[in-house]
């Protein structure tokens, strides 16, 4: 029997500093629930819409995969390993930030606001060399199916790589059209985040920005109920 937790939209917490509008799904900054620290491995998933002209100033991570989708607008990004990039709509970026990086993150666009989701991954192993990457995902590839866009550093799956057994799959989902996802081992679970629409997930509704994690179960049905777009998010249950 598998066991599911539901996170309706407006139980995440919230914090809007004028220049950012922050949802979180899990205990980030002054937002602390107990019950809402992580889902296994997953530690942070922030809906944060950045007001245009500003951004996040130069910080500090270390021993955490960084994973940011770029859902409107874009964010320029610059680091101390020495890149500075843009990252737009349906690209995604990845950093393992492993024995320590600085970075900023600013949108540059002055006259419109930014969406990104910022989702944080405890690594498998810690203190590795810090490494960066980002690609573009074609929308199309993901029209009634998972779009594999984030998986392991050590398998041979496509998508960009991180230092932990975790898979991240985008899906545009047709009303009425149904999937499947299997579960890549034992022992793990999958948080689902309804970015737009609303699904019908092992037997729970979601809607817009409701999310759902399953775990304890090697499978997990999905049906759209409208036109939906869909984050899944596979990790270990263990620490």
């Amino acid at each position: 029997m598998s066991k599911t937790v539901f996170h309706a939209a407006g139980t995440r917490g919230h914090a809007n500093h004028g220049w950012l509008n922050a949802h979180h799904s899990f205990s980030f900054a002054q937002y602390y629930d107990p019950s809402r620290i992580h889902f296994g491995v997953l530690r942070v998933l922030n809906d944060d819409i950045v007001r245009g002209g500003t951004g996040f100033g130069k910080h500090p991570h270390d021993n955490m995969e960084i994973i940011s989708v770029v859902l409107d607008g874009e964010i320029g990004h610059k680091d101390s390993m020495g890149h500075e990039e843009r990252i737009r709509v349906n690209e995604v970026q990845v950093m393992s930030a492993g024995t320590g990086i600085e970075h900023s993150e600013y949108n540059h666009l002055k006259d419109k606001d930014l969406n990104l989701l910022q989702i944080w991954i405890f690594p498998k192993r810690k203190d590795v060399e810090p490494r960066y990457d980002q690609r573009a995902f074609d929308p199309a590839d993901r029209e009634n199916r998972l779009q594999l866009q984030v998986s392991p550093i050590d398998s041979s799956d496509e998508g960009l790589k991180i230092h932990q057994d975790a898979w991240i799959y985008r899906a545009r989902v047709e009303a009425g059209k149904s999937l499947t996802h299997t579960l890549h081992q034992p022992g793990n679970g999958v948080y689902a985040f309804v970015i737009d629409g609303s699904l019908t997930i092992e037997g729970q509704e979601l809607n817009k920005r409701d999310a759902v994690g399953i775990s304890e179960t090697g499978e997990v049905a999905i049906t759209a109920n409208s036109n939906s777009d869909l984050l899944l998010i596979e990790v270990p249950m263990t620490l």
